[in-house]
């Protein structure tokens, strides 16, 4: 615990969150061509493949189905994203669902992955060389720079990088706000009392 606890600490100084989670296992994702999304994937984005199956009989459309797609036998891909984590798609028959609406309640309005400066330079290069268009670098946040695109299935994906920071990125720590800034912000959301901005902020720094 020591150990985590110190190491959190170099990362961001000041903070005391401890996540229950581990950051991010997998995201399931969805399209009509697997093949052209596994060449956008590994040929422009650089995530290597690293599993690739279809879905057992019986978990789509029949009794075992656990909340995935409901069609049988479709194909489920998985790609290295980095850090351990997983990017992952299944493929739906052509023309069964409709398109999303990434500004939907509940929808995902984009996707941001955490790279180098140096390997946001060679996504430009693979981006241009592939004639994909995107847009940027531009600086989010203080001390941040992203660039934005859409793979195949029209899903907005952003790489943002830290410049000063280099090859080390310290994602926590480029966003973490002091107590006081960020309550300004938590007082004006309806019903806010003094124990429930106690809470959302008790693992910020102070300053």
């Amino acid at each position: 615990m020591k150990a985590k606890a110190q190491a959190r600490r170099n990362a961001a100084p000041g903070y005391k969150g401890s996540s229950a989670t581990r950051g991010v296992h997998h995201l399931a994702l969805t399209t009509e061509d697997m093949k052209t999304t596994a060449e956008f994937y590994v040929r422009v984005v650089g995530m290597p493949l690293v599993h690739a199956m279809k879905v057992p009989a019986g978990l789509g459309s029949g009794p075992g189905n656990r909340g995935n797609p409901p069609y049988e036998r479709i194909r489920h891909y998985f790609f290295d994203m980095g850090n351990d984590s997983l990017l992952a798609f299944f493929e739906i028959p052509a023309g069964a669902e409709p398109k999303a609406l990434r500004d939907a309640i509940g929808g995902m309005q984009h996707c941001a992955f955490a790279v180098t400066p140096k390997e946001l330079g060679k996504l430009r290069q693979r981006l241009m060389a592939n004639r994909v268009p995107y847009s940027g670098p531009i600086d989010i946040l203080p001390g941040l720079k992203s660039i934005y695109f859409h793979d195949p299935n029209g899903i907005r994906l952003e790489a943002c990088c830290q410049p000063a920071a280099r090859e080390k990125p310290t994602v926590i720590r480029s966003v973490l706000q002091p107590k006081s800034r960020a309550g300004r912000e938590l007082k004006t959301v309806k019903s806010a009392d003094a124990d429930w901005l106690e809470q959302m902020t008790a693992a910020l720094p102070q300053r």
